[in-house]
């Protein structure tokens, strides 16, 4: 039996004339989600950290940003908007956090999470609303969120909090900006960036990886891209609040493994 990759890159979808925001967009999953909207036809700005241009796709315009910063986002989206003469859609795709000691970290470390992983969107939300509302056709919010939110994430417990948080941000948004703005969260679980350092290690530890899963593979950027897409398209413009859990099956539970295991022993 064949396992099935990623989407193909070209999307069915068609976004010609949006105007199209991704934060974190110059790498990993956002790089991703980027090359899906601009091969579905719209223009994309990605927000990212100034040093992070040389890596940021040359067909998107690239917007320095401290996505940590309220006055720096702020500062962006309108720059955006003054050159593009409207936002369509959000997507927030930055994130991350690595893995810690919670008991022993700075509250400095965790003030530095909350403020990527949760306060970011936020900021970028409240940023956008005003030239979205100002658009006859209204706009989208995808805000990006891990899989970190719905399960047990150790030496990430900050990292876990943000993320739910952004769970209730989009339900609250969707029912406060509706019918206007449709606001929506994808849940991503291991998406594989193809790189041997981040996020899971060796390529022996990512095939392992996939072996477990039930889908025997992890996602791809392309995946996730395929998901944002759908969720700031036409197609859904009756999906709002809701959250898309994007796992290919989900992860086993460890249950299963001590049953198999202890199976063979009494074999």
């Amino acid at each position: 039996m064949s396992i099935p990759q990623a989407l193909p890159s070209r999307p069915d979808i068609e976004m010609s004339g949006k105007i199209v925001i991704v934060t974190g967009g110059a790498s990993g999953t956002g790089a991703g989600i980027v090359q899906g909207f601009l091969d579905a036809g719209a223009k994309v700005a990605i927000c990212d950290r100034p040093e992070m241009a040389e890596k940021a796709n040359g067909q998107a315009r690239f917007f320095p940003c401290d996505l940590r910063s309220h006055g720096s986002i702020t500062g962006a989206v309108d720059g955006i908007a003054s050159e593009f003469r409207r936002i369509d859609v959000l997507v927030t795709a930055a994130g991350g956090s690595p893995n810690v000691d919670f008991a022993t970290v700075s509250p400095r470390f965790h003030e530095g999470v909350l403020a990527l992983n949760l306060h970011g969107p936020i900021h970028f939300a409240q940023a956008v609303h005003r030239h979205m509302i100002a658009n006859d056709e209204g706009g989208a919010i995808v805000n990006l969120t891990s899989i970190a939110a719905l399960r047990p994430a150790p030496q990430t417990s900050c990292y876990a909090a943000a993320r739910a948080g952004i769970l209730g941000l989009t339900k609250s948004l969707a029912m406060e900006w509706a019918p206007h703005i449709r606001v929506n969260a994808i849940v991503a679980g291991m998406v594989d960036w193809g790189d041997d350092a981040l996020p899971y290690g060796s390529a022996d530890a990512r095939r392992a990886i996939c072996e477990a899963l039930p889908g025997k593979r992890m996602g791809a950027p392309a995946d996730v891209a395929m998901a944002a897409l759908y969720l700031a398209s036409p197609m859904a413009s009756y999906i709002s609040g809701t959250t898309m859990e994007l796992h290919g099956g989900g992860e086993p539970p460890l249950f299963l493994d001590i049953i198999k295991r202890h199976s063979a022993i009494r074999a």
